[in-house]
């Protein structure tokens, strides 16, 4: 494991660390709430992040590589048009994280029918975690400390507004 860590933590492999991080939070954070809601009688919650994950991560591949093909086929990079990349990935990678905060509020917000003061505050602290989940999976794609930054608070706001 020595070996495998040395290498994976190496600088030339900071992009697979990155999705390598996204995808075990990810994995993490879906087995801590079904640990959580479980006990509850609400482990559908949790069952209803994951699809939503299975869509998140593959509508954030997909859309991911066709902006990537967009970029090369417009020559547009960030030497030469640094304008035009950073914005596209901003509007894309802001796009795609609103998506998901929607999608958590509107999950949120089905869940906490009929559900105590206390659960409510619960499962809406798990969607809070959600989109920084999902901001880091984000951030894994579209790298840079401007992406991250802009999409964490990105996705707490249009979360919050969402769910009011």
């Amino acid at each position: 494991m020595g070996e495998f860590s040395k290498w994976l933590l190496h600088e030339d492999q900071k992009e697979i660390f990155d999705y390598l991080f996204a995808l075990v939070l990810n994995v993490v954070f879906l087995g801590l709430i079904a640990l959580l809601f479980w006990p509850l009688g609400r482990a559908t919650l949790a069952f209803r992040f994951a699809k939503g994950y299975w869509y998140f991560w593959t509508v954030l591949i997909a859309t991911f590589s066709l902006l990537v093909l967009v970029q090369r086929i417009f020559r547009i990079d960030l030497y030469s048009h640094s304008d035009a990349y950073v914005i596209s990935g901003l509007a894309v990678s802001g796009f795609q994280h609103m998506g998901w905060s929607a999608f958590a509020a509107l999950v949120v917000s089905n869940s906490v029918v009929n559900a105590p003061v206390w659960v409510m505050i619960i499962m809406y602290a798990v969607g809070v975690v959600s989109s920084y989940v999902a901001s880091v999976i984000v951030g894994a794609f579209y790298l840079g400390s401007l992406y991250r930054m802009v999409n964490l608070v990105l996705g707490f706001v249009s979360f919050v507004v969402f769910s009011v």
